[in-house]
């Protein structure tokens, strides 16, 4: 992360799913997913792609990124994960296996220094 000069704890808002942006429910599926970042994040600027996976088990979304891909550049490795607070990213009841659903489709992508 010293690369970005990014430090832990730096966050930008995203758009969760690139393919459902500015949907009022999302859902997201166990496996890969490609996020927007509505803001710049450093030297990551609005409209950077993240490149991540989803878990979907438990009773809230896990979506961990791992790379991520300016506009103009070369795609870089990252460690970052969404966060919601007030349990935002906790999925409806009527969600089925493999599957989360979530009450919008925006989020804050957190810059961590390992994954948990």
């Amino acid at each position: 992360m010293r690369y970005l000069k990014l430090h832990v704890g730096d966050a930008a808002l995203v758009e969760l799913d690139a393919n459902q942006m500015r949907s009022r429910r999302i859902t997201l599926y166990d496996g890969p997913i490609e996020s927007v970042l509505m803001r710049d994040l450093g030297p990551l600027e609005t409209t950077t792609r993240l490149y991540g996976e989803v878990w979907t088990s438990g009773p809230q979304a896990v979506v961990r990124y791992y790379k991520a891909h300016p506009p103009d550049g070369d795609e870089v490795p990252i460690c970052a994960v969404a966060r919601l607070s007030e349990d935002q990213m906790r999925k409806r009841p009527e969600s089925k296996p493999g599957t989360a659903i979530l009450d919008g489709s925006m989020a804050s992508a957190v810059v961590v220094n390992a994954f948990r």
